[in-house]
């Protein structure tokens, strides 16, 4: 097994392991905070599989913003969020049909003939022009709509409003 594939594999499995503890953990912060583990961990396969516009898209968007806007949004509507009240996690039933799912999964994918293509690379000049230049309007309307949603959350779980 070379350098690549041994790296690939350990971090598949720290991909696997924290998707698991962002369902099994009972705190919604610390589950927060898995998930941000997890954008990380999936940065780095994608700089591992020499993406890296995808990776730093990744870190960018995913593991800096959604993650920070899921904290806020906790803090903002939840008044303890370290209690028992704001425990989350899953139980026994969904995590037995969650483990029959990969089982079958994997058995699937063990069973059908794979017909991979060769990896073709793409310039990322083409890919940043179409997303920033062809693109960019749609984007920052995006970005206003998602402040504007964010705006009308605050104002509805504010403290004192009649």
């Amino acid at each position: 097994m070379i350098l690549e594939e041994a790296a690939f594999v350990a971090l598949g499995g720290v991909a696997i392991a924290t998707a698991l503890l962002a369902l099994l953990v009972r705190e919604l912060v610390h589950t927060i905070l898995w998930v941000a583990v997890f954008f990380v961990d999936l940065a780095a396969i994608y700089f591992l599989l020499e993406a890296p516009f995808l990776g730093v898209l990744q870190l960018g968007v995913y593991a800096g913003a959604v993650t920070i806007l899921l904290l806020f949004g906790v803090m903002v509507t939840r008044k303890r969020i370290f209690s028992r009240e704001a425990a989350t996690g899953i139980g026994p039933v969904p995590l037995a049909l969650a483990l029959l799912v990969i089982v079958l999964v994997g058995t699937a994918a063990s069973v059908v003939p794979s017909s991979a293509q060769p990896i073709r690379p793409y310039d990322v000049t083409d890919l940043s022009s179409t997303l920033f230049v062809t693109d960019g309007g749609w984007l920052l309307l995006l970005g206003l709509t998602m402040m504007g949603a964010l705006a009308g959350a605050i104002y509805l779980v504010r403290e004192g409003r009649e």
